[in-house]
């Protein structure tokens, strides 16, 4: 952690079908000097998680093969301890989805929505209004 209270230095997994948005989002990570393990689907997600220890795993909503909230599910089963923060378009959908996970972030966002996201829920505290907490 810095002194600006971000979250330095973690190990994420980040799994997005496209390949321009993981770019997007793994750059905004190395800033913070995250080790970002890539994946593009949630077949290949599983694979990884199951290789190594993680600090917190982003998922996109919507891929090919197996959704967003159904990686999260699978994870869930296996630790239920592990942060995950799921970013959409389609924010308003997933709040009343019922998916497994911490938090929803709406896309598009800024490296400051995403920091304090990453943040709160590596520290477990309260997210802001712009990140959505699922009903559980």
């Amino acid at each position: 952690m810095s002194g600006s209270g971000r979250v330095l230095g973690k190990r994420i997994l980040l799994v997005d079908d496209d390949a321009g948005a993981r770019e997007a989002i793994k750059l905004l990570l190395v800033i913070d000097r995250h080790t970002v393990v890539e994946a593009k689907n949630g077949h290949e997600a599983l694979e990884i998680f199951n290789q190594g220890v993680l600090d917190l795993v982003i998922i996109d909503y919507f891929m090919p093969q197996m959704e967003g909230s159904e990686l999260a599910a699978n994870i869930k089963l296996t630790a239920p301890w592990l942060p995950i923060l799921m970013v959409s378009a389609y924010v308003e959908k997933l709040v009343d989805s019922g998916t497994q996970v911490d938090a929803i972030l709406g896309k598009p966002f800024g490296i400051e929505e995403l920091r304090q996201a990453i943040a709160r829920l590596l520290k477990r505290e309260p997210l802001p209004k712009h990140v959505s907490y699922p009903d559980r």
